[in-house]
């Protein structure tokens, strides 16, 4: 691929971000690998940024308690395109941060809200966590065994998906909307809506012969050609040969000699059967060996530490910074690389680019940074 632009595509957006936990640092990490300038703003008891989602980033100390903090804030949001915030409704009015405070000062931001159960209705003011908005929405009743509890798809789905990725739709979808317009909006990104838009086409097929129960169905793991096996070593082969041609071709190349009708319920007992035991015979990376260049879309499982060894991904990735691939589409003109991670404090430096004086930064910092300078490791030591 030519990249002939080494510009990104969000180069000279500003975003401040006041996101905690997983889905916005995560959301603002892709805005981030995009070309966005984010700053993250701490103060009060924050707790740490997380590591993973640190990279691109500059990382800044206000005292949001404090008028002089709030103040700041202000100051800061007019110099941005968009801010995000993932506090319960309410909580960041009460901080001098609500959207019709800075909006009214910048009416070309962006404003998004990212919270579980969005901006209105009876559960908006409720804690949850991942797990609550996958059982809400009929994510987590349609995973898992039909023998067993519901399983947890680690909080891949609300988290990072319903809710960071959602909320950076929303806000590239805002920014687009402000080229037509040159005005901002307060973008309400729920985890809930996020669920309920991911597993929308399981909806109409429940209850019915393609997904008759958790568990059941053509793509939970009952067929036959659509579920894992375990293999002699104790790893697990992944079979999606779900159309004609590929359970063919799995077949064929297991050598069980007359392919079966794997579209016929009453047959996936006995095809089962068979599949298992054959798979048992040897180790998992014989089997991949067996399947090389088969159009079959059969595949290993692999374990986390594991995957950094395909050749397909390391064709993708860095090879000297394997796990910082850019978790966003590839572009065929904009050069796009993650940046390091970077978490000195740069409260001075930043605070001064929108026109804050020494002293005005002094008092709108935290009690125990005074009198501190740019390059303490963040987040700093707070006070309650």
């Amino acid at each position: 691929m030519t990249v002939s632009n080494q510009s990104k595509p969000l180069d000279g957006i500003r975003v401040i971000d006041m996101t905690r936990l997983a889905p916005g640092p995560y959301g603002t990490m892709l805005l981030a690998d995009l070309g966005a300038e984010v700053i993250v703003v701490g103060g009060g008891r924050a707790g740490p940024p997380v590591s993973s989602f640190s990279r691109g980033k500059k990382f800044i100390s206000l005292d949001l308690k404090s008028e002089q903090g709030q103040l700041a804030l202000a100051r800061l949001c007019d110099s941005a395109d968009v801010f995000i915030e993932g506090f319960r409704p309410g909580v960041a009015s009460r901080l001098g941060a609500g959207y019709e405070t800075l909006s009214a000062s910048n009416p070309r931001l962006i404003y998004c809200s990212l919270t579980g159960y969005g901006q209105t209705g009876p559960r908006a003011q409720e804690a949850g966590h991942d797990i609550n908005y996958l059982g809400y929405t009929g994510v987590l009743g349609s995973m898992g065994p039909i023998d067993g509890p519901p399983q947890i798809p680690l909080n891949a789905i609300a988290d990072m998906a319903g809710g960071g990725m959602l909320a950076v739709i929303g806000i590239l979808a805002a920014l687009q909307e402000r080229q037509r317009t040159g005005l901002g909006q307060q973008v309400d990104a729920a985890m809930i809506d996020g669920c309920l838009s991911l597993i929308a086409m399981h909806f109409p097929a429940w209850r019915t012969a393609a997904m008759p129960a958790r568990g059941d169905g053509w793509l939970a793991g009952a067929a036959p050609n659509y579920r894992c096996y375990r293999c002699a070593d104790g790893g697990y082969m992944a079979v999606g040969s779900l159309e004609p041609q590929f359970f063919d071709a799995l077949w064929r190349t297991l050598e069980l000699g007359d392919v079966p009708d794997a579209m016929s319920h009453s047959a996936w007992p006995a095809i089962e059967r068979l599949l298992e035991a054959t798979f048992l015979t040897l180790p998992r990376d014989a089997w991949v060996a067996r399947f090389e260049g088969v159009d079959a879309c059969v595949t290993p499982v692999l374990a986390p530490d594991e995957v950094w060894r395909d050749r397909q991904v390391q064709s993708r990735v860095d090879p000297q910074r394997p796990q910082e691939v850019p978790a966003i589409p590839r572009f065929s003109r904009s050069a796009i690389a993650p940046a390091a991670v970077d978490l000195r404090d740069h409260s001075v430096a930043v605070l001064s680019s929108v026109g804050l004086s020494a002293a005005d930064i002094e008092v709108a910092s935290p009690p125990a940074q005074r009198g501190a300078q740019d390059g303490l490791a963040w987040p700093p030591r707070f006070t309650d």
